[in-house]
């Protein structure tokens, strides 16, 4: 397993590891994902939905690597609109629970001008590890 680290010299982590140790075995580097349906268009309009997909995008991009939403060790969210993620803690945070449980991976956030796609309001990168006991070459 994945060690979380969070120093009581530290403020609290409510949401968020300040670190995690990954434990032996293969890692995944996940590109950008954002609330990008198959056919490439943007679904949803508002940021929490927009986030909810971007974690299911996440979640299915996870499976197919034989990866578990557990095995993430690192998430980084960048919004183009920081108060509104600031304003929208709690149903973000249902979102998020709904796709990654009670996992909270050593995180960050960042405010940018754009996204690539200029209708995506979030996008999410990540990094996974998928511990050597389950690490198939297969």
């Amino acid at each position: 397993m994945h060690r979380i680290v969070n120093p009581p010299e530290l403020s609290p982590a409510t949401g968020f590891a300040h670190a995690v140790v990954a434990a032996h075995g293969r890692t995944v580097y996940l590109g950008g994902q954002t609330a990008q349906r198959p056919d490439g268009s943007i679904e949803g309009t508002t940021l929490v939905e927009q986030f909810g997909v971007a974690l299911r995008n996440l979640s299915v991009t996870l499976t197919a690597c034989g990866a578990t939403t557990d095995d993430l060790v690192h998430l980084v969210v960048y919004t183009t609109d920081a108060e509104q993620y600031r304003q929208n803690l709690r149903a973000l945070g249902a979102e998020y629970r709904r796709y990654l449980g009670k996992h909270y991976p050593a995180m960050a956030l960042f405010e940018v001008a754009g996204l690539f796609d200029p209708d995506a309001l979030v996008e999410l990168v990540g990094t996974a590890v998928i511990p050597q006991d389950r690490v198939s070459d297969a």
